[in-house]
Order: C-alpha cells, then sequence, then structure tokens
C-alpha cells in the first residue's frame, strides 16, 4: 500500500531534479549571451562607437555608466514582475525586448538616439540578467536552487572570455551597427526560445490558476523570524553594497593602478588572471561549499577583497604577489556572484525573491555607480596607495556588515523562530 506514494514522490523528486538542470544549461547560455551582448562587448566596441558618433571616449563611457544606473533603478520594477507573472514570463519578454533595444541602437541616427538605446539596453537587461535567472531557479529548483544558482554563476562566469575576443574579432569584418544587428538576433532566435522552456518547467497547477510564482512544495522558507529581517535586510544591503563599491572601483582602473605601483608591464598579466580566478572560485565553491551557510560564504567572499588588496600594497611591486593579489581578488568576486543570489533566498525564503533581489540590485547599483569617478578623485588627490588603503577599508566595513549578519542568522533564538516557520512574505519591509 505504501509503494505508490513512495514511487510518486521519487519521481517528482527525479523530475525536479531534470527539471533543474535543464533550467541550469538554458540559463547559462542565454547568460552568456546576455552579459556578452548588453555588457561585455560594449569596452570593445565604444572606440569605434565615439569615432562613428564623432564623440569623446569619455563621453561615451559616460553614458554608459548613467545607462547602467538607469537599469539599476528599474530593477525593483521587474523584481515585482518576476513573483507576480513568473521569471520564464519576464525573461522571454527581456529577450524580446532586448533584441529591439539592440536594434535600437545599431540603428541611432545619432548621440541623442544612442544614449536612449543605451538607456534601454541595460533597462531591459534587469529582465534577463542574473537576478532574473536566480528567480527563475528558486522557482523551478526550490530547496535545490541555492546548488543550482552555483552552478549556473560558473556557466555565466565565461561570458567575458568568450564575448570579449568574439566581439573583437567581428569588429575585424562588421561595423559596431552590424554587430549590435547579429546581437539583438541571438536574443531573438535562441534566448527567448529558450526562456520560454522556462515557462513550462515552472507550470504546475497553481500555476495554471495563477495564483502564485512558486509552485507548491517547491517554496523555501526563510530561516529568519519577522523581528530579524529588517535588520538582517540592511546588514545585506550595506555588506553588498561595500563590496561592489570596491569592486566596481578598483576593476575599472586595475592596469593604470598596478602601474603606478610600479608594475610597470606586469600590469596586463595580473590583471588578465581576475577573470579565471572568478570561475575558480566558484568551481571550489562548487566542491566544497555545498553545505557552507550562504551567510559564512558572504563573509568570506567579502573578506577576500580588502584582503588582496591588503596583500598588494604590502609587497607591490612584488610580480608574484601581484599575481595572488589578483587571484584572490577573482576569487572574491566570483564568489560574491554566488551569494548574491542565495543569502536572500536562504534567510528570506522564495516568496517576494524576485522583488528583493530588485530591491538590493537597485541600491547597489546606485552605490556602485559613482565608484570610479570616486576612486579616481583619490587617485588624483592621493596617489594609488592611499586611494587603496582607502577601498580596503571600505571593504573591511562590507565584511564586517556581513560577519553581523552571519551571527543574526545563526542566533539560537533566530533559528528557532525560522524553524518554526515564521511568514516570509515581507523580509524587506
Amino acid at each position: 500500500m505504501h509503494r505508490g506514494p513512495r514511487h510518486a514522490g521519487g519521481g517528482q523528486a527525479v523530475n525536479g531534479r531534470a527539471a533543474g538542470a535543464a533550467a541550469v544549461w538554458a540559463l547559462g547560455a542565454t547568460q552568456i549571451i546576455g552579459y556578452g551582448t548588453l555588457y561585455y562587448a560594449f569596452s570593445i566596441l565604444a572606440a569605434s562607437i565615439a569615432q562613428d558618433l564623432n564623440w569623446s571616449l569619455e563621453w561615451v563611457y559616460g553614458a554608459f555608466s548613467a545607462a547602467l544606473l538607469a537599469g539599476g533603478l528599474l530593477a525593483p520594477i521587474s523584481g515585482g514582475w518576476i513573483d507576480r507573472f513568473g521569471a520564464g514570463r519576464v525573461m522571454v519578454l527581456g529577450s524580446v525586448t532586448a533584441a529591439l533595444a539592440l536594434a535600437g541602437i545599431a540603428l541611432a541616427p545619432d548621440r541623442a538616439f544612442f544614449v536612449l538605446g543605451l538607456v534601454a539596453i541595460e533597462a531591459v537587461s534587469t529582465l534577463v540578467l542574473y537576478d532574473s535567472a536566480f528567480a527563475a531557479l528558486a522557482q523551478i529548483a526550490g530547496q535545490d536552487a541555492k546548488r543550482r544558482i552555483g552552478q549556473l554563476t560558473l556557466i555565466g562566469g565565461f561570458a567575458s572570455t568568450l564575448f570579449w575576443p568574439l566581439t573583437a574579432w567581428l569588429l575585424d569584418s562588421l561595423t559596431w551597427r552590424e554587430i549590435y544587428l547579429l546581437f539583438a538576433g541571438l536574443h531573438l532566435l535562441l534566448c527567448a526560445p529558450l526562456h520560454m522552456m522556462l515557462i513550462a518547467r515552472r507550470r504546475g497547477p497553481a500555476q495554471e490558476r495563477g495564483e502564485r510564482a512558486v509552485p507548491a512544495g517547491r517554496e523555501v522558507q526563510g530561516s529568519l523570524p519577522e523581528a530579524a529581517r529588517r535588520r538582517a535586510f540592511l546588514l545585506l544591503l550595506a555588506g553588498f553594497s561595500a563590496g561592489g563599491f570596491v569592486l566596481s572601483a578598483v576593476l575599472v582602473h586595475m592596469v593604470p593602478v598596478l602601474g603606478g605601483l610600479g608594475l610597470g608591464a606586469g600590469a596586463v598579466l595580473v590583471g588578465s588572471l581576475f577573470g579565471p580566478a572568478q570561475v575558480l572560485g566558484r568551481l571550489v565553491n562548487m566542491a566544497f561549499g555545498r553545505d557552507l551557510p550562504s551567510t559564512r560564504l558572504a563573509v568570506l567572499s567579502a573578506g577576500l577583497l580588502p584582503a588582496a588588496i591588503a596583500l598588494l600594497l604590502l609587497t607591490a611591486p612584488w610580480l608574484p604577489a601581484a599575481l595572488l593579489f589578483a587571484v584572490i581578488l577573482g576569487l572574491g568576486s566570483g564568489l560574491v556572484s554566488i551569494v548574491r543570489g542565495t543569502v536572500p533566498l536562504e534567510l528570506f525564503g522564495s516568496r517576494g525573491y524576485g522583488a528583493m533581489l530588485g530591491k538590493i540590485t537597485a541600491v547597489r547599483l546606485v552605490v556602485t555607480a559613482g565608484a570610479p569617478f570616486a576612486f579616481a578623485l583619490l587617485l588624483e588627490r592621493a596617489g594609488s596607495a592611499a586611494a587603496l588603503w582607502g577601498m580596503a577599508a571600505i571593504g573591511l566595513i562590507g565584511m564586517l556588515a556581513l560577519l553581523a549578519l552571519a551571527r543574526l542568522a545563526a542566533a539560537p533564538a533566530v533559528t528557532a523562530a525560522g524553524a518554526a516557520g515564521a511568514e516570509p512574505e515581507s523580509a524587506a519591509r
């Protein structure tokens, strides 16, 4: 009499794992295309854009920074749509509108239309990049979402590795406008159908009636009780924003800063290790961090940033230590991408998860948008060493905020209340 239910439950578990694995591969492809076309390709095409529009390179990058900020401000709206309509539907819409935005910028007749197109690209990017993909995995994989998010960031880490050389190769035979038209076709013909698959993967009896975005039985309950959630959310914002500020500032200026510390030609070699180290960090997490609480991983990822900067400052211009700096910084950055998705899910649960990620992204992007400019001022007025010590201090503050969050999450009263099934509805209120 008991075999039927056990068999059915086992079949559901197998189907759930298969759905999660398929979603990871589908989203991995769309994240590589999304980040590659909407973000990384711009640095390769910027010089051609500036020449074609008879505009200085500084103004082109300034328009890009403004567009990134505008996209961040719209992130809470896309997060709310994800919770209401499901990530699959929102990502299909995002793929179609990304194709239109890319085509629009390719056909822009002047600077004004170019800026409008750039803002449109970064606005719709919030519908298709990591935050939306993390929410899709939470809706599809449920309790297995934490592991699936780690797998996804590992695949997505190859976006720059693939699209920087691909874009440069295309630029040898195509104009920047033709390249953006080609990228528009990728979103329409590849990403949109892959995102359509997510709707079918997510669909269940509850979704047929439109009752909720997360299927019954797959909803993740957050570990924090209501009383602790406001404080936890503020600590989360502080930690993530500080880390984002440091990475945004240092990465934009990495090569000139390393040169200013006396590394000379070795600066390019040091910078080239950052990307592979990000992927290495995600691989290490997949291999050894499966049972590590996300809050502890967040503390580790945040602590690696000031540690790397301090190592560089204390040993420059010694090249081997500078290479280790790039590896440690890359490891931290790679882990940051994972905890951005897993910590909110672990602490606050999957209900309202999309809206929460939208709020976190909005604050983080607003804070980090000015980081390259602020760091440039510090470099000019105080020099490379003082500017980097300032970044190390900000990174340390972020680590301390996440350490306080980890302690709050591990408190016996919090754990007991979370196990009792505290309602996750108003995590960020």
